[in-house]
């Protein structure tokens, strides 16, 4: 395989260089305005094995462009209020690429920069309802 032109974490590193990235205190701060909407980019089997944000919105990574894109047949409409949207992954990578991307689109969002690893570690509260037994 040829060489890459750019690595993955070169990617991160662009991308973060240029978004507005928000502490794991300081989300944890803004958990209950409710002018903020938290958006888990997450695969639905991270949220079954490890818990949510309590009240984050679910959007595949893969979909963002197309549920916040109001002239695309799969917008939600929850894309379409007037509040301040911070995505979120596990660890902030998949985020910082989302949220450059919908900024570049003219889409204003913020990204958890640590992600939701670094919720949980630093006891933000997680909604164990969207956990499923491996049972």
């Amino acid at each position: 395989m040829p060489p890459l032109k750019h690595s993955a974490a070169d990617m991160v590193a662009a991308a973060r260089a240029r978004i507005d990235e928000v502490t794991t205190p300081d989300a944890i701060a803004m958990l209950d305005d409710p002018d903020v909407v938290f958006v888990d980019l997450r695969d639905v089997r991270e949220r079954q094995r490890s818990g949510a944000i309590p009240g984050s919105f679910h959007c595949p990574r893969g979909m963002a462009e197309f549920w916040v894109d109001p002239d695309s047949p799969y917008f939600k409409e929850i894309f379409g209020q007037d509040k301040r949207f911070v995505f979120h992954c596990a660890s902030g990578w998949r985020s910082a690429l989302t949220v450059a991307t919908l900024n570049d689109m003219g889409f204003d969002a913020a990204h958890l920069r640590d992600g939701f690893t670094d919720w949980v570690k630093s006891g933000g509260p997680v909604d164990e309802t969207v956990i499923k037994s491996s049972q």
